[in-house]
């Protein structure tokens, strides 16, 4: 969509951990301060946060129904259970589009 975006964050090895760029960052802030312009990106940024809420209350729903049924005990395939599942209600899908939104 012609957004400077550095290539490492589109060409790269996707089994691992993504790491947040200030350069997708600043292409996102670029979408939303020209808006007008741009109303296909603004658009792909809005969308991508209807998954993201889906899965934050699919993880927050499981953590609550394990804590409920097993308490605090292991979790399955020796994992800290609840205190483990907690931890990826920390998780968030496209991290620099909660960075600029607090910088907006």
């Amino acid at each position: 969509m012609g957004l400077d975006v550095p290539p490492e964050a589109i060409d790269r090895d996707f089994t691992q951990p993504y790491q947040a760029s200030k350069q997708v960052a600043a292409a996102w802030l670029s979408v939303y301060h020209n808006s007008v312009k741009d109303l296909g990106s603004l658009r792909a940024g809005g969308t991508a946060g209807g998954p993201r809420l889906q899965v934050q209350l699919w993880r927050f729903a499981h953590v609550k129904t394990v804590e409920r049924i097993i308490g605090y005990k292991r979790g399955t395939g020796g994992t800290a259970g609840v205190s483990y599942l907690t931890k990826a209600l920390e998780l968030k899908f496209f991290p620099e589009l909660w960075t600029i939104r607090t910088s907006m």
